[in-house]
């Protein structure tokens, strides 16, 4: 199954650079490309795709809105975001738009290639220590009450759910949960596909977000027991 690429970079050769990249996967096909990010909604009315490459600092509409307009639609392609700093601020607000992830644009092209990848098959691509860093940036810009968080759709959540949930939120991969709670990685990923559906989210990066917003999980890590 070919995965179908969409490049979105104000940069030419940026686009021409990754294009060449994916162009030599067997696996992936890149099917537009766009300029900013008016552009980008305008060919994606019109084409199928799997996958959008999103560059964040565009003219005309800026990575982060376009790719808010893109998780709007019924059966919008997954977006992962491309930012030239490791803890951008932008980036934050796009997994919080419906970003499945986030990448350096200096990332090593094999990372890049795995990325779109996991991002295809519903995974989220922040790496672990980065969205650790990343939120304890930007948590305290999130309302948090301080105490035992009192938020509706947490009560779906058995308790082991709710333990998983917590160490997703502190960046922890299924590995390392699983070695936490003693639990076998398919476990874990069952637990972890549980949550997704009981909260209505999409990935990883969102039940991270969730978990900070309600205070689940404050910045710094902690999480509510």
């Amino acid at each position: 199954m070919t995965i179908r690429v969409m490049l979105v970079d104000d940069q030419v050769l940026l686009r021409t650079g990754f294009r060449m990249v994916l162009a030599a996967q067997p696996d992936m096909e890149v099917v537009a490309e766009a300029g900013d990010g008016v552009e980008a909604l305008q060919v994606l009315s019109a084409t199928a795709v799997d996958v959008v490459l999103m560059d964040v600092r565009m003219p005309k509409l800026d990575g982060v809105e376009t790719t808010r307009r893109i998780c709007a639609e019924a059966e919008p392609p997954k977006v992962l975001i491309l930012t030239t700093f490791d803890l951008d601020e932008y980036a934050f607000s796009a997994l919080k738009a419906g970003a499945s992830g986030f990448m350096l644009k200096d990332v090593p092209p094999a990372e890049l290639l795995a990325a779109i990848r996991s991002v295809h098959s519903g995974d989220a691509v922040v790496a672990p220590s980065t969205t650790r860093r990343l939120l304890d940036r930007f948590a305290p810009m999130l309302p948090s009450t301080g105490r035992e968080p009192q938020h509706k759709e947490l009560e779906r959540l058995t308790e082991r759910e709710r333990e998983v949930m917590i160490l997703v939120a502190q960046g922890l991969s299924n590995g390392e949960i699983a070695a936490r709670l003693v639990l076998s990685e398919a476990t874990v990923k069952t637990h972890v596909g549980r949550i997704l559906t009981k909260l209505g989210l999409r990935d990883r990066v969102q039940v991270v977000v969730l978990a900070y917003e309600t205070g689940l999980v404050r910045a710094g890590g902690g999480g509510h027991g």
